[in-house]
């Protein structure tokens, strides 16, 4: 009587195990086509809606910033060149800012404590990230910069490091632009 018992238990079991199989892989195509779905942000094309979640609470959405040049830096506190580039991406921004510019710091790791993002950017006027929602989560490395023209447009997609003369030539022509 006990082997039969054990048999209708392994029956049931491996009859559940083979459901949920077929059915997770059923479902594995609307997830990857759903997937597929988000837009990726292109050079000359409109920049796919994002909201960011700042360190101070404050929430803000691209599409609000229409009108002004954005800078969307993606950094890890253990790149080198990230801890590089912050500080100089900071500087252009306390001058430029008053011309249209804004800047937001997102941190790829999910590990760097809230009073950590605090200290990092106590003396920064750039705009550290706590969270953000939208498709700019494939990165090819990190610092990864896009920047966003007055009229919502990519500009500029890169996996790499902004120097002083990159920052000036990339950005002050997008902010000597009129908006129509």
């Amino acid at each position: 009587m006990r082997n039969q018992e054990t048999l209708v238990y392994r029956h049931l079991r491996g009859s559940r195990m083979i459901r949920s199989t077929v059915l997770r892989l059923a479902l594995m195509p609307i997830a990857l086509a759903l997937i597929g779905t988000a837009p990726k942000p292109k050079l000359g094309e409109p920049a796919p809606d994002v909201e960011f979640t700042l360190v101070s609470g404050e929430k803000v959405k691209l599409s609000d910033l229409r009108g002004q040049v954005v800078v969307i830096n993606f950094w890890a506190t253990w790149c080198v060149p990230c801890r590089r580039e912050l500080p100089t991406l900071d500087s252009f921004y306390r001058v430029t800012q008053k011309h249209g510019l804004r800047v937001f710091a997102v941190t790829t790791e999910d590990s760097v404590p809230l009073y950590q993002m605090k200290k990092l950017f106590a003396a920064m006027a750039i705009s550290p990230v706590k969270r953000m929602k939208g498709p700019y989560d494939t990165l090819e490395g990190v610092p990864t910069n896009y920047i966003i023209d007055r009229a919502g447009r990519v500009r500029y997609a890169k996996a790499a490091a902004f120097e002083l003369d990159d920052l000036n030539r990339e950005l002050i022509p997008l902010l000597n632009e009129k908006v129509d």
